[in-house]
């Protein structure tokens, strides 16, 4: 019988016995199910007890409380809780405008009741505003109110699309003012019942309505102009790529996005190819890669906006820890998609000294009589083949958004309810101090330098912030502070005119050019006299009011090994002890062990000096390399087999140290 017939008659022989148990198998599986369709599709009812085996933790932040399994730490990261406090109290300014657009009125529990006078965020709404709050308010009525915990019926729709323990989702309920509704959803059942639970605990029911369902197809069924979102969270684990389609076309007109990435790695520079594939640019490694990881992001959501005929403004983009965290309002009109290639831009980065230049995609001009705007394609390069500065090449990245990446408008009023309610966030402190180096910035100047970039290309000795701050205010240029580097130095300068104050920088603390080769980068611009004389003397006005204050920016490390949580593991399965094993047997494992130095000389005199053969060695005794070979005489009559090996018959293999040089 041939081989093919064999494995056809086995295949009908034993397939009905593999139905059979394959059906018992599963029936015993169910037995031990209270209900296995709503366990499956998350259907069951909210707020019923589940047996637990494992202990379960109860944590407050803010005005929630959540409970979650002990074990598993994938559920609640408290690190993030700046970014929560800073979404609650970007929302509430987004509700305040939205909402005096209508003739209502929010009331934040610990702000004084003083009526804010509200600016309209685009200037296209301004019209349907004042039609609006005509229709609605009539003379002498009083405006409507809408407070914390109540159901505003004309309120935001809230959704949150990964929502896991359901705490950013209870937070808004209990924080924001208002709102219709809060959509908290994920996609795993076991989140979906822990969400349930907590929304019990908080007694937030009526507000919060969790979902089990993939985010992509629910945002995909809400494209209905009527049935759109006023505000989306995403806060995915790692980037959120494949979410930013679905979501563009979800997002209600002039509704906000608030989108986080924590692949921090992909999007400085690390993997350029793996930056290209998921946000559509190609980032470089770069001391501003923080502000361009931000740029990048606003870039892949205009992107992605624009295939649906629609843009986006960005209200706040913020730098913070291991992640990046922007805030945008979505518009349709084709007339301003159209101007939507002028806004990108991309980066030509010298490999040698940093220096950059940005070139635009496209040009916007406006006619003779100054009416209608045309867009053309832009003409480029900005740069030429060599660097100007150094001479070395270039490197070339983006497309990045080259505009303000901040609408100072709203984060001026951000920053006021915050400083005049500071009891309202537990991160109160360092929200305020953000924003305000935020207010700070040069809106209009892409990227940044940092002075440890600038001194050490030229080798030479660091100047201080307000040294360098003050010899470009000298010169009259402008220059700020960046949220995303303590030590950036953000200027409208020409680098030409930078380079120019390193030099004269160069000629107070002189380095020794005789160890500078002369292919580097410091030989070249060290080797060019300056145009422009530098004035280091301090200005009062280099030092920046935020940095007078003290403000708290940058946060410590709060706990051991913080940062991004672990993805989470089929099942929810805990951590436990086991994690911590497997951190610490991780910790420093491609660091090389110190070693004593007593055994490094010894290992060293095993190894023959070369120069000591030539004659050339001049240390003597004094030399870690061995000096002495084995005589003639004395191995004569010593047999092949007993002979002692010596480093001349048996060189180190290649996984080995060979020769001078190894440390």
């Amino acid at each position: 019988m041939s081989r093919a017939r064999i494995v056809l008659w086995l295949s009908l022989t034993l397939r009905p016995a593999c139905s059979l148990y394959r059906a018992r198998f599963m029936e015993g599986q169910t037995q031990g199910l209270r209900n296995p369709g709503e366990m499956e599709n998350g259907t069951g009812p909210c707020g019923e007890e589940c047996a637990s085996e494992a202990q379960e933790t109860t944590v407050t932040e803010g005005a929630a409380k959540i409970a979650f399994p002990s074990a598993n730490e994938v559920f609640y990261n408290p690190v993030q809780e700046f970014n929560r406090d800073l979404t609650c109290a970007v929302i509430t300014e987004f509700a305040r405008v939205q909402l005096a657009a209508k003739g209502i009125q929010i009331k934040v529990p610990g702000e004084k009741d003083v009526q804010k006078v509200v600016v309209d965020l685009s200037e296209q709404e301004e019209e349907k505003a004042e039609l609006k709050e005509g229709a609605n308010l009539a003379p002498g009525d009083q405006p409507r109110t809408a407070a914390v915990g109540e159901i505003c019926e004309e309120g935001l729709r809230v959704l949150e699309g990964l929502a896991a323990s359901g705490l950013r989702s209870i937070r808004f309920a209990r924080e924001v003012p208002g709102l219709q509704s809060v959509v908290a959803n994920d996609a795993s059942a076991r989140a979906v019942d822990l969400m349930c639970r907590n929304v019990q605990l908080n007694g937030v029911a009526h507000l919060v309505h969790p979902r089990q369902a993939d985010a992509r197809m629910l945002m995909y069924q809400h494209q209905k102009a009527s049935e759109r979102f006023d505000v989306i969270d995403l806060d995915p684990y790692g980037s959120p790529a494949p979410f930013l389609d679905a979501a563009v076309q979800a997002v209600s007109e002039g509704g906000l996005l608030c989108v986080t990435c924590t692949d921090m790695a992909v999007l400085a520079g690390n993997s350029g190819e793996t930056c290209y594939s998921k946000y559509g640019a190609m980032a470089l490694k770069s001391r501003a890669c923080h502000e361009m990881a931000l740029r990048i992001v606003l870039h892949s959501l205009d992107l992605r906006a624009n295939c649906y005929q629609r843009f986006v403004v960005p209200l706040l983009s913020v730098s913070a820890d291991f992640y990046v965290r922007v805030f945008v309002r979505v518009f349709t009109g084709q007339a301003k998609v159209k101007a939507s290639a002028s806004k990108q831009a991309l980066v030509f980065q010298c490999v040698g000294c940093g220096t950059f230049h940005l070139q635009r995609l496209g040009k916007a001009s406006s006619g003779a009589s100054g009416g209608r705007v045309k867009f053309s394609a832009a003409c480029g390069p900005p740069v030429a083949p060599e660097c100007e500065q150094c001479g070395q090449r270039h490197q070339l990245g983006g497309p990045l958004w080259a505009e303000p990446i901040h609408d100072l408008d709203f984060v001026g009023r951000v920053l006021e309810a915050v400083s005049t309610n500071p009891g309202r966030f537990h991160t109160a402190e360092r929200i305020r101090g953000v924003l305000s180096v935020i207010t700070e910035e040069l809106p209009d100047v892409p990227l940044y330098y940092t002075l440890d970039q600038l001194s050490s290309t030229i080798r030479c000795s660091t100047p201080s912030l307000l040294q360098l701050r003050s010899a470009l205010l000298h010169a009259g240029f402008r220059v700020s502070l960046s949220h995303a580097c303590k030590n950036a130095v953000k200027t409208d300068a020409p680098s030409s005119a930078l380079w120019d104050i390193m030099r004269c920088w160069e000629k107070e603390c002189p380095v020794k050019r005789e160890r500078l080769s002369e292919t580097s980068p410091a030989f070249r611009i060290l080797g060019v006299e300056p145009r422009l004389q530098a004035n280091f003397t301090i200005r009062e006005d280099a030092n920046p009011s935020s940095r007078q204050r003290g403000l708290k920016r940058f946060q410590a490390n709060p706990e051991a090994n913080w940062g991004p949580r672990p993805r989470a593991r089929p099942g929810g399965k805990a951590a436990g002890g086991a994690m911590e094993e497997r951190r610490r047997l991780h910790q420093n494992k491609r660091k090389e062990p110190a070693e004593d130095p007593v055994q490094r000389a010894a290992r060293l005199k095993t190894f023959p000096c070369k120069r000591f053969k030539e004659g050339t060695c001049q240390h003597g005794d004094q030399c870690c390399y061995s000096h002495s070979s084995p005589a003639p005489e004395d191995t004569a009559d010593v047999a092949p087999g007993d002979r002692p090996e010596t480093p001349y018959q048996n060189p180190p293999g290649p996984g080995m140290a060979t020769g001078p040089g190894v440390d």
